[in-house]
């Protein structure tokens, strides 16, 4: 395979990786199972309902939303109030940000010089992410500077952030109230300066049954909004202790809780173990919503009194993934900071 000059060089990082692992064992095991990969339709939730003047559909969308996020972490959404046309919007001027060549992602300050790709860190096949993405800052969206010769990405990406932000915040005031929170939770801790958004494509892999396109991760923030790509499939969770595939669903958008709502929570919202394969024919773009607060904001509990994790900053929970990464190849995560017995 002979990667155009769009592609980042992931086959010939992959080949190095993979003429220095010794878990092709492991390999081969993981390969068979994701064979029989059984494919699950989320929980979906009208929003339609939380909008409306009348308070019995209202409240039962909102108990929806909690029950979805207790039981399996990810629910899908319809009727979520941004439009379908700016949805396509956003997709078709992803795709064409993603054709420049790679030299150019790499050089050229291109949004915040957000670009990453693969895994630098990875050391073995089963560490490395088939996919390239650019993790932008939200409060450098609006930045004409970061645009260079891109300038007609911004004003739909600025229009997209604004309605995702919106979005979120509405389901996390459900998610906050249900337990009890007051909205100082994520009204004065998350903003655009301090949430994120990842442009996300995962090109054709002729090794797909080998590799992730995105390892299996939980997310460090409060809770994440993905628009998947409308056909192609590849986002898995894990289930009653399995990995389920999640069908598409081109009407909606998909929304997981991260790490901390499941702290603040006491563990009652699950924040799931998830990850993407790889197509060996198509391509594959997506883009994540996140939700996060400042470095310096202390993620607390609900429920003082019975509390299983120790309180933290969102600053420490970071650098802790950062150092366990650099150790262990891979995201320790809450355990991390559960109380001491």
């Amino acid at each position: 395979m002979i990667e155009s000059n769009h592609n980042p060089p992931l086959l010939r990082d992959y080949t190095q990786l993979l003429q220095r692992s010794r878990d092709s064992v492991e390999t081969k095991q993981r390969i068979n199972y994701e064979q029989e990969m059984e494919e699950c339709g989320l929980p979906l939730v009208d929003l339609g309902g939380l909008w409306s003047m009348n308070e019995e559909e209202s409240v039962s969308c909102a108990s929806e939303i909690c029950k979805a996020s207790a039981e399996w972490g990810f629910f899908q959404i319809v009727n979520h109030g941004i439009s379908l046309e700016l949805l396509r919007r956003m997709r078709k001027v992803q795709v064409e940000l993603f054709k420049a060549p790679f030299e150019q992602k790499m050089a050229s300050g291109l949004l915040d010089n957000s670009y990453r790709w693969g895994n630098r860190t990875a050391t073995c096949p089963k560490q490395l992410s088939w996919c390239e993405a650019f993790h932008v800052p939200l409060s450098k969206i609006s930045d004409e500077t970061c645009y260079g010769e891109f300038s007609s990405l911004r004003e739909v990406m600025q229009e997209y952030a604004d309605a995702m932000q919106e979005l979120a915040k509405s389901i996390a005031r459900v998610l906050v109230m249900n337990m009890g929170g007051g909205r100082s939770l994520w009204e004065d801790n998350c903003n655009e300066s301090t949430c994120f958004m990842r442009l996300n494509r995962y090109p054709s892999c002729p090794i797909s049954p080998e590799v992730f396109g995105l390892v299996p991760h939980t997310d460090s923030d409060f809770l994440t909004i993905l628009h998947q790509d409308e056909h192609v499939g590849g986002l898995q969770l894990m289930k009653d202790s399995k990995w389920v595939a999640v069908k598409p669903n081109p009407d909606a958008l998909v929304v997981n809780i991260g790490d901390l709502f499941q702290a603040w929570s006491n563990d009652v919202y699950k924040s799931v173990e998830h990850k993407v394969t790889v197509n060996q024919e198509v391509e594959r773009h997506s883009i994540a919503y996140f939700l996060c607060p400042s470095y310096e904001s202390f993620i607390g509990c609900c429920d003082k009194e019975s509390s299983i994790y120790r309180r933290f900053t969102f600053g420490e929970y970071r650098r802790q993934i950062q150092e366990d990464v650099k150790d262990y190849g891979h995201k320790v995560g809450l355990p991390r900071f559960l109380v001491s017995t």
